[in-house]
C-alpha cells in the first residue's frame, strides 16, 4: 500500500458480492433499491425507486420540489457515462431588476424566491423511461407505502422541524399544519405520514391510465408533473406573499408556463484522467469541475502528499481544494466556461507553484487563457453570524455550523446490477424548510437560486432560463473504458472535498470503499459559501479530531485556521464499485449519524 498510514479501524464491512449492490444516505431507500435489484430490476429501477422513498424518509434534506444531478453508465454502452441534469432554471420572471425592486442586495436563503424550477421528479422519470424496465407503479409503491403508513422519523428531520418551528407557526401554516401535528414537534422515531404526497404519486400514476405501452405511461406521469395538477397547484400557491429568510414577505415568480417548459434530459460528462483512471462529472454550470481540477493539481505531487491522514497531505489536499474553489466561484456558471483550459497540463501546474510549505488565507483566482485577470470578483463576507439564528429564519442548506457539526442537507444513492448499469445520484432542495407547503402535494419548492448572483458580471448571475450553479455532484470513475466506482456524498461546498479524499483514498492509497468512507474528513471554508449568506474564512479549515494532534497541530503551524468538529461529524459518503474482469461488487456507506447503510450479495 502506497500510504504510510494505513486504515486503522473500520464501523462495518465493505460488502462483497456479484448480484448487485445499492448505498445511500437512508437504510430504507437503501433497502427498497436492494429490493428491486432482487426482483429483477436492473440499477436504474432501483435507483428510481429509492430516489422516491428518500423524499419521503428524509424530507429535511431532499423534496419532490427539488433538483437532483445523476451520472450514470450503462452495461450496453459502458464507455459513455451520461449525466442527468435534473436541475431546472430561473423562472422568466426571475430577473435581476425585478429582485432588486423586492429590496434585495442577494437571493434569500428561503422562500419561494429562492426556487429554481423543480427539476428531480421529472429526471427520475426521464431516466426510468429510457433506461429502466419496470412499470412506474411497480417502481412508486416502496414511497406510497411510507408516506402512507408512516415511517419513524429520524431524529436529525425533527430537530430540524424544531429549529423552523417558530417560522412554521408564525409565517407558514400550511408547513406547521404539516410537519406540527397538533401544533407539536414530533418526537424522534415517531411515525409520521405524508398522504398527500401519496395521493400525488398515485395522480401520476393514473395518469398513464389506458396507454398501450411502459414508456408512454411514464410520459403521461411527466406531462401530468410539469403540466397538470401538481404544477398548477404550485404556480397558485405561491403567488401568495409569504416570509422570506431576509425578513420580509414576497410573491414568488414561477408560473404555470415556467413548470410545463422544463424538460429533464441527458448530457455529456465532463471528464479528467488521473493516474490511470477516468473521472466524470457534471459540466461548470454545477461545481463538478472543482474535484476535477484538483486531481489535476495533486497529480503533479508525489503519493506521499496525497495522503490525507498525514499532515503533509492534508495540507497539499487543503491548498489544492482552495485553488480550485476559487476558481468555481469565479468562473463557474450556466454559460461558457473555459474548461480546456481550467483543465489543462499548463493552467495545472501554474496552480500547483502555488502551493507552499505555509496555509494561504487568500482568495486566488487564476488568470485566463489570454493571461487576463478574473472581470468577476466574489463579494467575500467573513465569517460571523449566528448560524443557528440563520437556521430558524429557514436558511438554505446548513451543512456544517460554526463548531464543524454537519446538520446533513442533502440525500444520496449508489446502485450497480449485476448486468454492470451503475449509477451515482444526489438529489437535494426542497427540504422541509426551504418555502411553505404546498397543502394538496405536501411538499415545498427548493432555493437552489440562492446560489446566482445579483450581479450582471457574474457567470452565475439571475437570468431567466439559466441553470444555478448547482453544488450536487456525484462522480462516476472508469478504467480502460469500463466504469468501475459510482460515489458521491451530500455537503453543499463540501461535496467535492470530501469525495477528493475517498478517492485518494483508495485510487492512490489503496484503500477498501468502507475503509476510505470511514477515515478522518477535513475540508476548507476558505472559500465563498454556496448559500445565503455566503460567508467565509481565510485559510478556514474543519477536521474530525481523529486525524490526530499531531497532524491537527502541523496544520496549525502551517498557518491553517483550524476547527475541530469532533470525532464522526464530517462527510456522508457512499460507494459501490465493480471490477469488469471479474465481475465482483462491493459497496460501503458512511456510518455518521447512524442511519447510511449499504447492501447487497
Amino acid at each position: 500500500m502506497p500510504y504510510t498510514s494505513p486504515p486503522a479501524f473500520t464501523t462495518r464491512p465493505t460488502l462483497e458480492g456479484h448480484f448487485g449492490m445499492a448505498a445511500s444516505t437512508h437504510w430504507l431507500a437503501t433497502a427498497a433499491a436492494q429490493a428491486v435489484l432482487e426482483r429483477g430490476g436492473n440499477a436504474f429501477d432501483a435507483a428510481v425507486a429509492g430516489a422516491f422513498l428518500l423524499h419521503v424518509v428524509e424530507p429535511h434534506l431532499n423534496g419532490p420540489g427539488g433538483d437532483m444531478t445523476g451520472i450514470f453508465a450503462t452495461a450496453d454502452e459502458p464507455s459513455k457515462p451520461q449525466v442527468m441534469m435534473g436541475q431546472g432554471p430561473a423562472p422568466a420572471a426571475a430577473t435581476i431588476e425585478h429582485y432588486r425592486s423586492e429590496g434585495l442586495d442577494m437571493i434569500p436563503g428561503s422562500g419561494a424566491l429562492a426556487a429554481a424550477v423543480p427539476g428531480a421528479v421529472d429526471s427520475w422519470l426521464n431516466l426510468l423511461e429510457h433506461h429502466g424496465t419496470w412499470e412506474l407503479a411497480d417502481v412508486l409503491d416502496f414511497a406510497i407505502d411510507y408516506a402512507d403508513n408512516g415511517h419513524p422519523i429520524l431524529a436529525r428531520a425533527a430537530g430540524a422541524i424544531g429549529k423552523v418551528s417558530e417560522l412554521f407557526t408564525e409565517h407558514w401554516p400550511s408547513s406547521a399544519e404539516r410537519w406540527m401535528p397538533e401544533g407539536r414537534i414530533p418526537e424522534p422515531g415517531e411515525l409520521v405520514f405524508n398522504h398527500a404526497y401519496a395521493e400525488v404519486l398515485r395522480g401520476l400514476i393514473a395518469a398513464g391510465d389506458g396507454l398501450d405501452s411502459r414508456e408512454e405511461r411514464i410520459q403521461a406521469a411527466r406531462k401530468e408533473w410539469t403540466s397538470g395538477f401538481v404544477a398548477k397547484a404550485i404556480a397558485d400557491f405561491i403567488a401568495a406573499p409569504h416570509r422570506h429568510s431576509t425578513g420580509g414577505d414576497h410573491a414568488g415568480v414561477m408560473t404555470l408556463e415556467d413548470l410545463s417548459s422544463f424538460s429533464a434530459g441527458f448530457e455529456d460528462p465532463v471528464t479528467t484522467d488521473f493516474r490511470g483512471y477516468q473521472v466524470a462529472k457534471i459540466g461548470a454550470w454545477g461545481q463538478g469541475p472543482v474535484l476535477l481540477q484538483a486531481l489535476k493539481i495533486l497529480e503533479g505531487f508525489d503519493d506521499e502528499r496525497l495522503d490525507p491522514s498525514t499532515e503533509i497531505g492534508a495540507h497539499t489536499i487543503l491548498e489544492a481544494l482552495k485553488l480550485a474553489m476559487a476558481d468555481r466561484d469565479t468562473y463557474y456558471g450556466d454559460a461558457d466556461v473555459d474548461l480546456d483550459w481550467l483543465l489543462s497540463e499548463d493552467y495545472a501546474a501554474a496552480r500547483r507553484d502555488l502551493i507552499t510549505e505555509a496555509a494561504s488565507p487568500e482568495f486566488r483566482p487564476g488568470a485566463s487563457r489570454d493571461g487576463a485577470a478574473p472581470s468577476f470578483t466574489t463579494p467575500l463576507i467573513p465569517e460571523g453570524a449566528d448560524k443557528e439564528a440563520l437556521i430558524k429564519a429557514g436558511i438554505g442548506e446548513p451543512t456544517v455550523q460554526k463548531n464543524g457539526v454537519n446538520n446533513g442537507d442533502t440525500c444520496h444513492l449508489d446502485v450497480v446490477d449485476r448486468w454492470g448499469n451503475m449509477i451515482s445520484a444526489t438529489p437535494s432542495g426542497g427540504w422541509l424548510q426551504s418555502s411553505p407547503t404546498v397543502p394538496e402535494l405536501g411538499f415545498c419548492l427548493g432555493t437552489r437560486l440562492q446560489m446566482m448572483w445579483l450581479d450582471e458580471a457574474a457567470p452565475s448571475a439571475l437570468r431567466p432560463g439559466r441553470r444555478p450553479r448547482t453544488t450536487l455532484t456525484p462522480t462516476l470513475i472508469s478504467k480502460d473504458g469500463q466504469p468501475i466506482i459510482a460515489l458521491g456524498s451530500p455537503g453543499g461546498d463540501q461535496q467535492e472535498q470530501w469525495q477528493l479524499l475517498l478517492i485518494l483514498r483508495m485510487l492512490v492509497g489503496g484503500y477498501a470503499a468502507q475503509e476510505a468512507i470511514d477515515a478522518p474528513a477535513l475540508h476548507t471554508t476558505s472559500v465563498a459559501g454556496s448559500f445565503w449568506p455566503r460567508t467565509w474564512v481565510p485559510g478556514g479549515a474543519v477536521v474530525e479530531d481523529r486525524l490526530g494532534e499531531a497532524v491537527i497541530s502541523g496544520l496549525i503551524a502551517r498557518g491553517h485556521n483550524v476547527t475541530r468538529a469532533g470525532d464522526w461529524e464530517l462527510g456522508r459518503l457512499s460507494c459501490v464499485t465493480r471490477d469488469p474482469e471479474t465481475g465482483r461488487l462491493s459497496a460501503g456507506a458512511n456510518p455518521r449519524g447512524a442511519q447510511g447503510y449499504a447492501v447487497g450479495r
